[in-house]
């Protein structure tokens, strides 16, 4: 699913609107029908008490149009303007003008300087004051509003994005945004749903397809794809009938140092649990026994160090090499790495200390292989790119960072994004429980393994993450967040797989 910016959804409007033969408010009525279908869906009725805050722009126009459904329905529904400007939108009087054919009282109009309604944690508030047109912070009354919606305990849902958010670009810390409970957002996420600066002001959402122009949302090249389970389908490579282990890849593991060496066991077991033909595990000689007590699947060399790997003088064929899980960075070490990855000529997988080593000796990024994937979390993050100010401004030193080096790169987080040059990728699986140690690791196998198996290095990284999210979602129904731990996450690939193709479920994200 693309991720577009405000700027190309307000291009798709017109393009709908020109192509398609209909009025803006046309467009707006078949947005409204939708958000109040959803709605009626799951209030059937009830005489819940509906507050509905409209701005006196397009987004208001929505909520006008939803309020007036919703009344012809029964529902007990209140309606504010917030009317600080003699300027409205002209799909918002005409649904203005519209509301007051079916309704008892008329909207209350709010000047921006009366009180503030009474808000009950029994009432249901809708926000429909301020859409993606917004272009700079709220102040003043308006921003006094929100926080006072915000305090209040009434379930709050916000109509395309909560007021205050913007769409796609950065916002101050103290700026004021509904924090909204749920979001019905129309044809597309936004970008902002999906940073940690600003998703949490999504609560759960939505995406309701409007029928906007399908030529222009299939020609516009989007701000980032959202890695869905209809994206991951679309990526799955089936496997043919007549073929073996060797048609499926070699993945050499070099991972692992005493007091570690389990890094070496999750990243080498989740590279057979996601479908190597074949896993090596090049590790120090004090974990073999470990090793292959835990994984009999997986075959092993040993270095000649006992306590961590200190040489490498192998020159064994595997299709892919990934290095660095749980190696430490002594001298030796050092050594070793540098010399296993000038000796790839196919892309590689590098994580946590190989990512250390990498920042230590940057000549190293040089010799890496071009596709090779990083998979550094926030802290290795920043020792490769320096500090940044907000997630927008990590997002391009990063791409700045795939381009100079040619690296596809692997932010791991909430929502992971993958991004190669300007391409970006956000995943739409995983929870706070796969922030466990050894998740990591597990995610390197992975990549590992489909990139043996014949992914290109790209969709390697968008399958494996996804998967790899979608076993820690599958795996938490049964042991809760809190019962997570990496290799509970590796056994559940498999059925992982199994499930993207099993009873999909209802169309919807929801903010973790």
């Amino acid at each position: 699913m693309k991720i577009l910016s405000a700027q190309q959804l307000a291009e798709a409007d017109q393009s709908t609107i020109s192509k398609q033969h209909i009025s803006s408010n046309d467009l707006m009525e078949r947005a409204a029908t939708n958000v109040f279908e959803r709605i009626h869906q799951r209030l059937n009725a009830a005489p819940v008490p509906v507050k509905i805050f409209c701005g006196i722009g397009d987004n208001g126009g929505d909520g006008l149009a939803i309020a007036r459904l919703m009344m012809e329905q029964g529902y007990q529904v209140t309606v504010y303007v917030t009317n600080c400007s003699k300027k409205r939108s002209p799909d918002f009087l005409v649904n203005y003008n519209r509301i007051k054919e079916v309704a008892k009282d008329w909207p209350i109009l709010l000047s921006c300087k009366d009180d503030f309604p009474k808000i009950t944690p029994q009432d249901i508030v809708i926000d429909a004051i301020f859409g993606t047109g917004i272009n700079r912070a709220l102040d003043g009354w308006m921003a006094d509003l929100i926080h006072y919606l915000n305090d209040s305990k009434a379930f709050k849902v916000a109509i395309d994005l909560p007021s205050g958010l913007y769409a796609n670009t950065a916002h101050q810390p103290d700026d004021a945004i509904l924090k909204a409970d749920h979001t019905f957002t129309f044809q597309t996420p936004k970008l902002s749903f999906f940073l940690p600066e600003t998703g949490s002001y999504v609560g759960s959402f939505e995406v309701i397809n409007i029928g906007l122009d399908p030529e222009y949302l299939m020609e516009v090249a989007p701000l980032a794809e959202l890695i869905d389970r209809e994206a991951a389908q679309n990526r799955y490579k089936p496997r043919e009938k007549f073929t073996y282990k060797g048609d499926y890849g070699h993945v050499l593991t070099f991972a692992g140092s005493k007091g570690k060496m389990g890094a070496a066991v999750l990243c080498a077991g989740a590279a057979i649990n996601s479908g190597a033909g074949k896993v090596t595990a090049y590790l120090p000689k004090e974990g073999n026994n470990i090793l292959q007590t835990s994984l009999p699947e997986v075959m092993t060399l040993q270095s000649d160090g006992n306590d961590f790997i200190t040489d490498f003088n192998h020159n064994l064929k595997a299709t892919v090499l990934c290095i660095g899980p749980g190696i430490g960075t002594e001298k030796d070490t050092v050594s070793a790495f540098a010399k296993a990855i000038q000796q790839q000529t196919t892309p590689i997988v590098v994580d946590a200390d190989g990512i250390v080593i990498l920042v230590q000796y940057p000549e190293l990024l040089k010799t890496l292989p071009k596709d090779s994937i990083l998979t550094p979390h926030d802290g290795e993050l920043n020792l490769l790119i320096g500090d940044w100010n907000n997630s927008y401004e990590r997002l391009e030193k990063v791409k700045e960072f795939s381009d100079k080096y040619h690296l596809i790169m692997v932010l791991k987080g909430a929502h992971t994004q993958i991004i190669s040059g300007s391409d970006l990728f956000i995943n739409d699986t995983g929870n706070p429980g796969m922030a466990t140690a050894g998740s990591g690791d597990v995610l390197s196998g992975v990549v590992a393994s489909f990139l043996a198996q014949g992914y290109d290095p790209i969709t390697a990284a968008i399958f494996s993450v996804y998967i790899h999210g979608a076993s820690g979602d599958l795996a938490a129904q049964t042991y809760a967040h809190e019962g997570l731990k990496a290799s509970v996450i590796s056994n559940f690939i498999g059925p992982s797989i199994l499930q993207l193709f099993r009873n999909p479920p209802e169309e919807q994200q929801s903010q973790q």
